[in-house]
């Protein structure tokens, strides 16, 4: 080959090399779109749904192709952190709000404010937006959320003549409390708390009783103050284990599905499980038993509680962010929305999915959890920068031991505020 024609063919390749490595993204090589989504669905419902509805999408554009990428919660934080920094991230991130905070302020994930469309902006209401929202931006789009709920042995209950609360007339904590005394007896408790991920249970549910823990200063650094509405849930949970013995210890390590068959097996009157359990309830319970689900109990803010829900966000690189802001669009359009919810047993986020009949019928408590939409409210720590080291290392085994009986009210207050701020204060310098 002579030289020149060398040189040609070299700078030719040089030049298609360099715009296959420009977005590190694949494509067809034709001018189409392929966008990577990475779904953490898991439940068969809820991966059937997402992969059918990805599919119509892609069965109706013809230039923007979406390739469907199984990932999973048990390892996502890890898996995203290092395709981030290898510049290999999805396209489209499902993750939770609670996860968003260090991608966000790390610059990982796109600002969707000026990306979304105005009918899902005005969808989903502010207290969801405010899940996602990080400073002055918005890094997910919060789609799926479940309340914590009561799932409770309905013959049980009745045959104790307890008073039976709906979310117009709930339990407060202190009647919670007294019915979970009533229900038990010999080698039987009234309420079974599997606690083995105690805090943001905890948390959230204080939210009902006043109880919000982190508190941003006027200089804007956020500390840890446990007051009064912070320790109602503790205290409850402390006193059912500890003193009345309505609820027994040895559920306290444990995960939600680990208690199912002492409850199916007459062991435990009720369980506090996210609303998506209902599935695992639905699908196991031994024919005949007779469950149904009930409002968490109610504090000085009503049934308010925390939740973090599920997102969908856009990866910072992304070349073709418009592309990826239409997709999600088409996922969360009010129909799609309410295919996603019913797969996953949880509740989407739309006022206009909210309202499906689908969502408030009685059957498996739907109508119970669709109650509770208005009430739910952003986890207290979405925003803490340095939340994840401080439940790992201080909050998870204060709590553990306060449940336990091995520490006092005292004892977990100055371990939440004392060794809490230190550990804050490393990330507000």
């Amino acid at each position: 080959m002579p030289t020149r024609t060398r040189i040609a063919a070299a700078a030719v390749v040089l030049l298609l090399l360099l715009a296959g490595c420009s977005s590190g993204r694949p494509g067809s090589g034709d001018g189409k779109v392929v966008l990577r989504f990475q779904s953490l669905a898991w439940q068969p419902e809820s991966v059937a749904a997402t992969k059918k509805l990805v599919q119509e999408w892609n069965a109706s554009h013809d230039r923007v192709k979406v390739e469907y990428v199984q990932g999973s919660w048990d390892s996502v934080h890890d898996q995203l952190l290092t395709s981030f920094e290898g510049g290999e991230a999805p396209d489209v991130i499902h993750d939770a709000s609670d996860d968003l905070a260090d991608f966000a302020h790390g610059g990982y994930l796109a600002d969707l404010g000026e990306l979304l469309s105005p009918r899902l902006k005005s969808d989903i209401p502010q207290s969801s937006w405010g899940t996602a929202r990080f400073g002055d931006g918005v890094y997910g789009v919060p789609f799926l959320q479940e309340p914590r709920v009561l799932i409770a042995n309905a013959t049980w209950l009745r045959a104790a003549r307890v008073r039976v609360p709906t979310p117009e007339h709930p339990w407060a904590w202190d009647e919670f409390r007294a019915v979970t005394k009533t229900l038990s007896g010999p080698g039987k408790y009234g309420v079974a708390w599997p606690l083995k991920e105690p805090v943001s249970a905890t948390l959230n549910l204080s939210l009902s009783a006043g109880g919000r823990l982190f508190h941003q200063g006027a200089d804007g650094k956020v500390s840890v103050r446990f007051g009064s509405g912070d320790a109602v849930v503790p205290r409850t949970v402390h006193d059912q284990v500890a003193v009345d013995h309505s609820a027994p210890a040895s559920t306290l390590g444990s995960g939600g599905s680990d208690t199912l068959p002492g409850f199916f097996g007459g062991r435990y009157a009720m369980v506090p499980l996210g609303f998506s359990y209902r599935q695992q309830v639905a699908l196991q319970a031994p024919k005949g038993f007779d469950w149904e689900v009930l409002p968490a109990p109610a504090g000085a803010d009503g049934l308010t509680q925390g939740v973090s829900p599920q997102t969908l966000s856009i990866a910072a690189d992304c070349p073709h962010k418009k592309e990826a802001a239409a997709f999600l669009d088409f996922l969360l359009r009010p129909p799609n929305m309410v295919r996603l919810a019913l797969g996953d047993w949880m509740l989407p986020t739309g006022t206009q999915a909210l309202k499906d009949p689908a969502l408030h019928t009685a059957k498996d408590g739907w109508a119970t959890g669709t109650a509770l939409a208005a009430h739910l409210r952003p986890a207290p720590a979405q925003s803490v920068r340095g939340y994840p080291e401080w439940k790992d290392k201080v909050a998870t085994p204060a709590y553990q031991e306060y449940y336990s009986g091995a520490i006092g009210l005292s004892e977990l207050r100055r371990r939440l505020e004392r060794d809490g701020n230190l550990v804050l204060a490393r990330y507000q310098r």
